[in-house]
């Protein structure tokens, strides 16, 4: 018998939601189906031979690694295909099988949704991870290689480039915790809330999150399928993050035009005309992909925005798609970012000369100025009129007692011979003792810090691992012994 043409409803929107997602979600309710299905055993719920036909033919279809069915209109969704296909393993009718008892698709797909972003989040922060241990070896490489800072897009202030990579590796350390707390919100079980107001069957869903390999159970069962807090969190941690990296990125090709640093090659393409040129896109793909990740976030926030405070697939289940790109999307921004970090060297960072003439060091002049009693307006004026008068590789003692008069009579030979070193000495700003400030101790100290920051997160992070990896052995063991049976 032929099989019934599709509706417009199947074929614009059921047909292409499966083909999209039965690949994420099959495996994982299979998974979630497996820990609930001992839970009911376990409970007397179900008679045991029952279950232990439902866990053969749940093991059948884990162990089933070929392409799934496509879509034909026979089934709605994932969740029923589940049905479909077990009751086939288990060789009942469907009307036969227990599988959904005490359980909706709405705890169900909460329950799968936390799973996937809980496992998809630790390979994120794995690359976080990673991508801050390279900016922290570069910033300790280049703690002594001095540069012009810029503020405004203009020349401000000597600083290094240990100090500006150990500044964006901060931020990624504060991103790496807001990830492993984002992972631990999400490892609780929505599992047992059933539509949303649970069930009076003698259900166990601790049970079923400690086979799971959740750490928790969501306090309210409305909660634990209308909320949708921790789905806009990944959405945005994941924007936030990114976009933090994109201005890295865009910074990264002022030095690669300034030829500061090495163009890594691995990271470039040709150009079509040109034979010598080779083109750093993968930073201009990064901007991109910032872009595009915020944009999956905003997408995130109005779904929810415009849903109802109950169980809706606008703020739950239509926003997976977007939250499934964003991960990958971040997963690959900082493999790419920290392979880039991983391989700049040192071309030709600014000469001693070049720094001095864009004025980087006017500040320091008119600080040393400062330490000498002359006071801070006074100091800056002065070296206002210097500025204006000439490049500070020009000062002498006898321009800069012209330029005091009539702003101050508290300059000695001293503050002066001070005064120009900071104006023809950027390298000094090595010495600096401030301890977040370009110093070389500073910096290589400011290192030390925030590799105790990423070295913390990453035990949080083998801790959850081995959480869910002492469950997986559990729950195959004991799904094991009861299909036994």
């Amino acid at each position: 018998m032929s099989t019934p043409a599709l509706t417009t409803y199947q074929r614009h929107h059921l047909r292409p939601t499966y083909d999209h997602h039965v690949g994420y979600l099959f495996a994982a309710m299979v998974r979630a189906s497996q820990a609930h299905v001992v839970m009911l055993t376990e409970r007397g719920l179900i008679p045991a031979e029952r279950g232990a036909r439902l866990l053969r033919g749940l093991a059948e279809l884990r162990a089933d690694t070929g392409p799934a069915p496509k879509f034909d209109g026979t089934f709605e969704d994932t969740y029923y295909l589940l049905e479909k296909r077990l009751a086939d393993a288990c060789g009942v009718p469907a009307s036969e099988l227990d599988v959904q008892m005490a359980r909706s698709r709405n705890d169900l797909d909460a329950g799968v949704f936390r799973m996937l972003l809980r496992d998809q989040l630790t390979g994120v922060l794995d690359r976080v991870l990673a991508t801050g241990a390279t900016a922290l070896a570069a910033a300790d490489r280049y703690a002594e290689v001095v540069i012009t800072g810029y503020t405004h897009r203009r020349p401000a202030q000597p600083t290094t480039i240990g100090h500006a990579l150990a500044g964006y590796a901060e931020a990624l350390a504060g991103q790496a915790v807001a990830y492993a707390d984002l992972i631990d919100a999400l490892n609780i079980s929505p599992l047992g809330s059933c539509a949303f107001a649970g069930t009076d069957l003698d259900i166990d869903p601790a049970r079923v999150a400690e086979l799971l390999g959740f750490a928790g159970l969501v306090t309210n069962s409305y909660e634990a399928v209308a909320g949708a807090d921790h789905l806009v969190r990944v959405g945005t941690l994941n924007a936030r993050s990114l976009a933090t990296g994109a201005r890295l990125a865009r910074t990264l090709m002022d030095w690669l035009t300034w030829r500061w640093v090495t163009t890594p090659g691995d990271f470039t393409q040709g150009s079509s005309i040109m034979p010598q040129k080779r083109n750093p896109v993968v930073l201009e793909h990064l901007v991109s992909y910032a872009g595009a990740t915020a944009a999956d976030a905003a997408s995130v926030l109005n779904n929810v925005g415009a849903a109802w405070w109950e169980d809706s697939n606008n703020a739950t289940t239509d926003v997976q798609v977007r939250l499934w790109e964003s991960n990958d999307r971040t997963y690959r921004f900082f493999a790419l970012l920290g392979g880039f970090l991983a391989e700049i060297e040192l071309l030709e960072p600014p000469s001693r000369e070049e720094i001095v003439a864009s004025g980087a060091t006017t500040t320091a002049a008119a600080d040393a100025l400062t330490r000498h009693g002359v006071p801070f307006r006074a100091a800056h004026s002065v070296v206002g009129r210097l500025v204006r008068a000439g490049a500070p590789g020009t000062w002498t003692p006898e321009g800069v007692r012209a330029a005091a008069q009539g702003i101050t009579d508290r300059l000695d030979d001293d503050a002066i011979a001070d005064l120009i070193a900071a104006a023809v000495h950027p390298e000094l700003v090595l010495d600096r003792a401030q301890v977040d400030g370009p110093g070389r101790c500073a910096v290589r100290n400011q290192v030390t810090a925030l590799r105790g920051t990423l070295d913390a997160v990453a035990a949080r992070l083998a801790a959850v691992r081995d959480r869910l990896a002492a469950a997986d052995e559990a729950l195959d063991a004991v799904a094991a012994r009861r299909a036994a049976r």
